[in-house]
């Protein structure tokens, strides 16, 4: 199968994302997360460990990192309009928040829902993302 792109961005477009999947849209797994965090905000992943994501900041001032629980990966937050794009780990991996992508209604698979995350030390945690999370570029400006 080819590949296919899924493209978006937060609401001000300051925060843009590529996926690129050789799977079919349908085969995509959709998660949903049950941390704190996950909770409040409310959004479905996917990710492809085969695939690439890109995520690419047209202003540095708009690009919030939160981090908390092991503080492990940066959740990108647009400061600007508030969205919450994707998780991206320090090992250029990502999970991409479904609600950003304009070809998100294609994306059908029953969710997942993930609650153990609590139980998690590092090195499960790390592994877990290595074996699930997309490979990904973050591109800052300049």
């Amino acid at each position: 199968m080819e590949s296919s792109k899924f493209t978006g961005s937060c609401h001000c477009g300051a925060l843009t994302i590529e996926l690129e999947t050789s799977r079919a849209p349908s085969e995509l797994p959709v998660r949903i997360c049950g941390c704190s965090f996950c909770a409040r905000h409310r959004p479905r992943y996917t990710s492809d460990p085969a695939g690439r994501v890109v995520i690419r900041v047209g202003d540095a001032s708009a690009l919030g990192r939160y981090r908390f629980g092991l503080r492990l990966a940066d959740f990108l937050i647009c400061r600007t309009c508030g969205v919450f794009v994707a998780a991206y780990d320090p090992a250029g991996r990502a999970v991409v928040n479904l609600a950003v992508l304009a070809r998100a209604p294609e994306l059908v698979a029953e969710p997942t829902m993930f609650t153990a995350y609590d139980t998690e030390d590092e090195a499960t945690r790390t592994a877990r993302r290595a074996r699930a999370w997309t490979p990904a570029e973050l591109v800052l400006p300049g």
